[in-house]
């Protein structure tokens, strides 16, 4: 691991410059440059030890969700926060937008601070846990299951959530049913689409379902851009699943602001998690909830009880 004194060697400025900026204390915008680049391409971690031990970072929790804008995370934290402060321990939050590069900093900064543990709602299934696990840090995965890190983790029964959406919009009379599910690479958009394809299959044997999917970003103009793409298509559908709130949020302002001919009284919606914002024209949607608040306080049950020392093979707990 690189020292303080090569991250200053290679940035050309003191090692008092390199500990001014890592402490958050004043130096210049050129030297802070300098400095935050050397670091990085030495990945170096702060030695924050001393500091540690003064603020008692053993009884506080690291909680790394992908965007704190999302109310599911904002109640995911909130169950979080109100477990653990029953039990004495602070939450801190870290946002990393969905970024490797970002998630990968805030655990760095989590094991250097000596965190007593971490929830983590992974930005990908290929998410940099190794060093975590391998220092023996508990940890809990909270929404999303990392791929081949074998800790406890905490989900919603998402292939269940998206059939019952996809079968009401079936049963409600709509023929073509399509999905916008989010970002390839992630856990819940893939098991989301899975549950939605095995209805649309059963329904549409010869149909490829390939057609009627696509892939948004969990955010606004993802659906956005995702509902557009549907809907300009040939044969486009008369309703779509939408694997979460923000990118309903966007599909149905595509609808609701005359983007497409029909509107969203004609496209049935069905999306999972609270919308969180109001609509002039909200007919024919329909929102199936999910158990963020109860998520993130199983998660972080589990995660004291490791920090306690529980000990025993990975657990995984499914809400619906």
């Amino acid at each position: 691991m690189a020292t303080i004194y090569e991250v200053a060697a290679r940035a050309g400025v003191s090692p008092a410059t390199v500990s001014r900026v890592m402490n958050g204390t004043g130096v210049s915008v050129t030297n802070e440059l300098k400095v935050r680049k050397a670091a990085t391409d030495l990945d170096y971690v702060p030695n924050r030890a001393a500091r540690s031990l003064r603020t008692r970072s053993s009884e506080v929790i690291a909680l790394i969700i992908p965007d704190i804008e999302n109310p599911f995370f904002t109640a995911v934290a909130r169950g979080v926060e109100d477990h653990a402060q029953e039990f004495g321990y602070s939450v801190v939050l870290c946002n990393s937008d969905e970024r490797l590069d970002k998630e990968r900093r805030y655990l760095d900064i989590a094991i250097a601070d000596h965190v007593g543990g971490i929830i983590i709602a992974p930005a990908s299934r290929h998410s940099a846990l190794e060093e975590v696990t391998r220092r023996g840090i508990p940890l809990v995965a909270v929404d999303r299951s990392p791929a081949g890190h074998g800790v406890d983790a905490v989900l919603a029964d998402n292939r269940a959530l998206a059939c019952l959406a996809t079968e009401g919009l079936y049963a409600s009379g709509y023929q073509r049913v399509a999905c916008i599910t989010g970002p390839k690479d992630v856990d819940t958009a893939k098991e989301r689409a899975a549950g939605w394809r095995r209805v649309f299959q059963d329904r549409h044997p010869d149909l490829s379902a390939r057609r009627y999917l696509r892939h948004g970003d969990y955010r606004i103009a993802g659906g956005h851009a995702a509902m557009e793409s549907l809907m300009t298509g040939q044969q486009p559908p008369d309703a779509v699943f939408i694997a979460n709130n923000l990118m309903a949020v966007g599909a149905l302002a595509y609808l609701d602001t005359g983007g497409s001919k029909t509107s969203v009284r004609a496209i049935g919606v069905a999306a999972l998690g609270d919308t969180p914002f109001a609509f002039l024209d909200t007919q024919g949607a329909t929102v199936i909830d999910l158990p963020a608040r109860r998520m993130g306080s199983n998660a972080a049950q589990f995660l004291l009880e490791r920090i306690r020392g529980t000990s025993g093979p990975p657990r995984t707990l499914v809400l619906r």
